[in-house]
């Protein structure tokens, strides 16, 4: 799976339109037109040419979905870690890493670094809370929560090959 692609095209008279294509190869995109307005538009998987919805956006209502898509969006039922002075980052294990195939209590992560790791996200599979008896494997991503020393040195720990 590759990396996600953004790119930009001119429609003359209209605006331009934004393409995204995800790292699985889905295809979305944004047509900005000229009077503020925004369409997002979304592809069918089985054909990425057919699109599958167009919903019409008012400036209003598409500065609503940015809000909703940026990290800074705050859900009063979710818990703002920066103002606890923790950070929650995503740490890739790679297919070289000394920890492939290993055990996840292997690493002592608590123990080293004082950061939890609270899922692990392998292909389309979120994983939450893993125990020590959790194997990893490389292309895994880890969720971790702790200081930003502590997600560093995890960091450190977790790129070892």
């Amino acid at each position: 799976m590759g990396a996600a692609r953004m790119g930009s095209t001119p429609l003359p008279g209209i605006g331009v339109r934004y393409d995204l294509t995800t790292r699985d190869r889905r295809r979305v995109s944004v047509v900005a037109h000229r009077d503020g307005s925004r369409t997002l538009n979304a592809y069918r998987q089985d054909d990425p040419d057919a699109c599958a919805l167009s919903v019409r956006l008012a400036p209003g209502e598409a500065d609503a979905l940015v809000d909703a898509l940026m990290p800074e969006h705050r859900s009063p039922s979710l818990l703002s870690t920066t103002e606890l002075g923790l950070v929650a980052e995503r740490i890739e294990l790679s297919a070289t890493s000394y920890w492939n195939g290993r055990l996840l209590g292997e690493t002592r992560m608590r123990t080293e670094t004082g950061v939890s790791i609270v899922a692990v996200l392998r292909r389309a599979e979120a994983i939450p809370s893993p125990g020590p008896d959790f194997r990893l494997a490389g292309g895994d991503t880890l969720i971790v929560i702790g200081t930003r020393e502590g997600a560093d040195a995890a960091a450190v720990i977790l790129g070892r090959e």
